[in-house]
């Protein structure tokens, strides 16, 4: 059964890598990316919800709905930076910079919990900002991996508090229903400034790129990604998240014929790396 887990979260982590290919396959603004995204990813789960897994998707309190708020405009604020740093810059670029949340996350969980912060969290960080200043070239925002690396690390920051959020809100809720509201959420908070503002809209040709993105790579993925915790580790499955940035790299190098820079892999190698032995050293109860 082990196996089945494996095959589940490296399947989900393959579909999180390619949705970062969806900011090169389409032309129009990253709000509507979003929009279409997190609008098809909410129907897709409310139809899993209630025809497949039956996870009850109301009788929440009004604490938890605020929660569900807060965490869709987090969500709304990460995908549409992270599309945005990709758009600028590059595939490589967008992933590898936004695989920085766990620096983010070091500092700021402390502060939300009350814990304290450990020796080897510090030199997670430490390496994982080594890796930033291999990335990013100069402090000119006129370079495109520049600006994509900014946008890509404000990706990271709101991840992270994503993240914080989700585990404030993990004790009373399925996670279902958290992936659901999260994304109907994020959608309500970008339809006014879809409607008002003067974007980059998509095309009637871009319809089917959005439905797979919201389908395939958000309610599909997270799906797959919670069914393989029943048969692996959470911490397991955590390591193996961490690969995400490798499946969007190759899968970019073979459908967009992208071929990162040296700096970037050497960077993305070192942040990658990093927050994977990190995972794995928890796992051991060595972190």
């Amino acid at each position: 059964m082990a196996k089945n887990g494996f095959f589940f979260v490296h399947f989900a982590v393959f579909l999180f890598g390619l949705a970062g290919l969806f900011g090169k396959f389409l032309s129009c603004s990253p709000v509507f990316i979003v929009l279409g995204r997190t609008s098809f990813g909410a129907a897709a789960l409310w139809g899993y919800a209630r025809l497949v897994s039956g996870d009850r998707l109301s009788g929440f309190t009004a604490r938890t709905c605020l929660l569900f708020i807060l965490q869709g405009a987090l969500l709304a604020a990460h995908w549409v930076t992270f599309f945005l740093s990709i758009q600028i810059s590059s595939v490589a670029i967008g992933l590898v910079t936004f695989s920085s949340f766990p620096l983010f996350v070091t500092f700021m969980e402390p502060f939300f919990f009350k814990e304290p912060l450990r020796k080897a969290d510090i030199f997670t960080a430490l390496s994982v900002f080594a890796g930033i200043v291999l990335v990013v070239p100069d402090l000119d925002f006129g370079n495109t991996v520049t600006a994509g690396a900014f946008f890509g690390l404000l990706s990271g920051v709101t991840f992270a508090a994503l993240a914080l959020v989700n585990r404030k809100n993990a004790g009373f809720s399925n996670p279902v229903a958290v992936a659901f509201y999260q994304n109907l959420s994020a959608a309500v908070c970008l339809l006014p400034m879809a409607l008002c503002l003067n974007l980059t809209r998509p095309e009637l040709s871009d319809i089917p790129c959005l439905m797979v993105l919201g389908v395939f790579c958000t309610a599909l993925a997270h799906t797959l990604f919670i069914h393989s915790l029943s048969f692996i580790r959470a911490q397991t499955a955590s390591v193996i998240a961490g690969l995400e940035p490798v499946y969007g790299i190759v899968l970019a190098f073979f459908l967009l014929h992208e071929v990162p820079s040296f700096r970037t892999l050497a960077g993305g190698a070192v942040i990658i790396g990093t927050t994977i032995a990190a995972g794995m050293l928890n796992k051991r109860g060595l972190g």
